[in-house]
């Protein structure tokens, strides 16, 4: 059985070039007071990489409807979780010459940004860039956005954030964080719009409010500052039916003996990410396994890290400098056996600041083109907000009674697949190991399982491409 997938995606797996100025950089530019980061460098990091990435950082999309919160733009701050505001304010921004600042109260309860009766909007084939910053994300409980009508009698809302004490957030103190909502992202609907069974909305035009939200835990106030509002291209000007891309974590050898025939099967390749370390080891993936799947079935191989131990203890437990040797060994590990990705996994997701603190993020982009989280908020898009921070969907499994994420939500009517080929996105899934026989934990996937999914993603005609085919998009 082999897939509609159409010749283009047939390619190897090689790192690919990538056009223009990218808009990640909001994310990481501005750090908190104090932080020993060096002038003109990263964490006092001055000397190149042997190998540092060849392609260009994503593009940023032209909008083509922006309000950048300059004089008179119009919007209101207000509710009852606030506790002062300034609509124009010029002590914080990055465009321009002002911002919009406002302060909660501490209590739990919605604070925003908003404007109601705008000229009608038409939103469809397009997704929503915000552009904010919060001072310090410790209080910070979640942020939501709505857009709708009648002065928000009727709205659709994306609840794209929600802060985690304990994991990497995507959100961070004292950064320009740049987010992509998608219509495969909205999260429920109120008045007169609704989400159909399969996940699509009412109606994607029309619109005349939009509202910027956020919520404090109740343990304290939070400070927040608004940029940009912008409408812009979807992924479903480069993929009508979206995309997925199928990556894979810690080269475990069930991904070659298992995970691959499946996936053959249907003409799908997948992304490895790889513990430079194990290769070869007990139960890991050789060089020649490795070289099998980039080289005959069109598989990516990319890294996770360098040293298992690193791997285990994950780099925001390391120095700037350590994490930066990681990083140099990896890369030099993937070239020097043939592997050309220049793509990356964080291990545990986790791209916090370093012992000394440094944004692992930051050192990664000294040597990689992207670098996937485990975050899954919001799908991922084409072009992404942050390729440094590429979210995905992870912990996916057909076991019963062990955590993770079931495979139902993605194959089930309504579920991932579902909005993605209805709304369009770049849906990147994050598997591990694969078991002939039942799970026994949630970073493990039957093959009776993957195989389902698999025939899911087929049936629905959705293109599988790697991270770095995904990528090639912005040439």
């Amino acid at each position: 059985m082999v897939s509609r997938r159409s010749a283009l995606f047939m390619g190897g797996a090689g790192g690919v070039a990538m056009a223009g100025a990218g808009a990640w950089l909001g994310n990481v530019a501005a750090q908190p007071a104090g932080a020993p980061v060096a002038q003109g460098a990263i964490g006092g990091l001055t000397t190149a990489p042997p190998y540092a990435p060849s392609g260009r950082r994503p593009k940023n999309r032209r909008a083509t409807w922006s309000q950048q919160f300059q004089a008179s733009h119009g919007w209101t701050p207000g509710g009852t979780g606030t506790a002062s505001a300034e609509a124009n304010d010029k002590t914080q921004f990055v465009r321009g010459t002002q911002a919009v600042r406002v302060t909660t109260n501490g209590t739990g309860k919605q604070s925003y940004i908003r404007k109601s009766g705008m000229t009608a909007m038409n939103l469809t084939g397009k997704m929503i860039r915000l552009l904010f910053r919060v001072e310090d994300v410790t209080d910070l409980a979640k942020m939501v956005f709505y857009v709708g009508s009648g002065g928000l009698q009727n709205f659709f809302s994306w609840t794209f954030h929600t802060h985690s004490k304990t994991s990497a957030n995507y959100v961070q103190s004292g950064e320009w964080v740049t987010v992509h909502l998608q219509w495969a992202d909205v999260t429920s609907a109120t008045g007169s719009y609704t989400i159909s069974a399969s996940g699509k909305p009412s109606t994607t035009t029309g619109f005349t409010d939009m509202s910027f939200a956020v919520y404090d835990s109740a343990g304290g106030p939070v400070t927040y500052r608004l940029q940009a509002v912008e409408v812009v291209p979807d992924t479903s000007g480069v993929f009508p039916k979206g995309a997925v891309s199928i990556t894979f974590d810690d080269s475990h050898k069930s991904i070659h003996d298992l995970a691959r025939p499946v996936m053959d099967s249907f003409g799908f390749p997948g992304t490895v990410y790889n513990i430079a370390d194990a290769i070869g080891t007990g139960s890991f993936l050789t060089v020649d396994q490795m070289r099998s799947m980039q080289n005959y079935s069109g598989w990516e191989m990319a890294g996770h890290s360098y040293a298992n131990a690193v791997h285990t203890a994950s780099y925001p437990k390391l120095t700037a400098e350590q994490a930066d040797d990681d990083f140099r060994k990896l890369r030099e590990w993937l070239v020097s056996n043939g592997f050309t990705s220049e793509h990356f996994a964080y291990p545990h997701g986790a791209f916090q600041k370093t012992t000394d603190g440094v944004p692992v993020d930051l050192i990664a982009s000294r040597h990689f083109t992207t670098a996937r989280s485990i975050i899954s908020e919001t799908i991922e898009s084409i072009a992404p907000a942050n390729p440094y921070r590429l979210k995905s969907l992870t912990g996916i499994t057909d076991g019963t009674g062990i955590g993770g994420t079931a495979l139902s939500k993605l194959t089930a009517a309504g579920g991932k697949l579902d909005r993605c080929v209805n709304n369009g996105d770049w849906l990147i899934l994050c598997l591990h190991k694969i078991v002939t026989g039942a799970p026994a934990t949630s970073t493990e996937i039957g093959t009776a399982g993957l195989t389902t999914l698999m025939k899911a993603i087929d049936e629905r005609d959705i293109p599988v491409v790697t991270v770095a085919e995904a990528m090639e998009y912005y040439t």
